[in-house]
Order: structure tokens, then sequence, then C-alpha cells
């Protein structure tokens, strides 16, 4: 049973640094597209970085130049460093795992989804 599990998160005011940190197991982490999402009171989960097998990172425009998502395969983790911090950054912050299917190099299917529990961050002065 793949498990995931977040920690990290906290209270921190604006221009503070954070960084979150997701264990997983029972499976083999290596071959998962791993990713974190944040949902805001009252607002839908949204993708804020997601890393591939071979490590290729993509983040969406908000979090460019503030936060980096990184994996240590051999270890199991996934982390998200977080710096400058806003306000609006406030969120629970999820761990996602999850396989990614191929034709060549298509993507053409994604597997199972995995989520942690979440961690709870905090921006606020």
């Amino acid at each position: 049973q793949v498990q995931l599990v977040e920690s990290g998160g906290g209270l921190v005011r604006p221009g503070d640094s954070l960084r979150l940190s997701c264990a997983a197991s029972g499976t083999d982490f290596s071959i998962f597209v791993m990713e974190w999402y944040r949902q805001a009171p009252g607002k839908q989960r949204d993708l804020v970085a997601s890393i591939t097998v071979d490590g290729r990172t993509t983040y969406v425009d908000s979090v460019k130049g503030r936060f980096t998502i990184s994996r240590d395969n051999a270890n199991r983790m996934l982390y998200l460093q977080m710096n400058s911090l806003k306000p609006e950054d406030t969120a629970v912050y999820y761990c996602n795992g999850h396989t990614v299917y191929y034709s060549g190099s298509q993507e053409i299917g994604r597997g199972v989804d995995y989520w942690g529990k979440g961690t709870l961050v905090t921006v606020s002065s």
C-alpha cells in the first residue's frame, strides 16, 4: 500500500522560507511522477510543482523563482523549498504521486493518484 506523509508546514512571516517534505513508502518511488498541490481555504486544489522520474521540473507561474521541487529517490523523499513566502501562499500543501504511461514520447495516460493528508502552511504577519 502506497503511503505519502507530508511534514514541514507551519506559521511563518512574509518573506520567510520553509521546506516541505514528503516521505513515501510501499512503492517503487523512482517510477512515480511526484507533485505538490495546494488548497487554500474555500478554493480548489491546484498544482504547484511537478518533478518527473528523470528530474525535470515544472512550476505554476505564481511560484516560479521562489519554490524549488526536488526528489531523493534513494530515500523516497520529495521536497518543496519555499522562499520569499507570501500571504497568498497560505494553504494546505499535498504531496501527490502517480505513474505516467507513454506511447513513444507521447504521454497517453496517468495511473492511480496517491495523496498524502497534507501539511498546513500559513504565511501571516
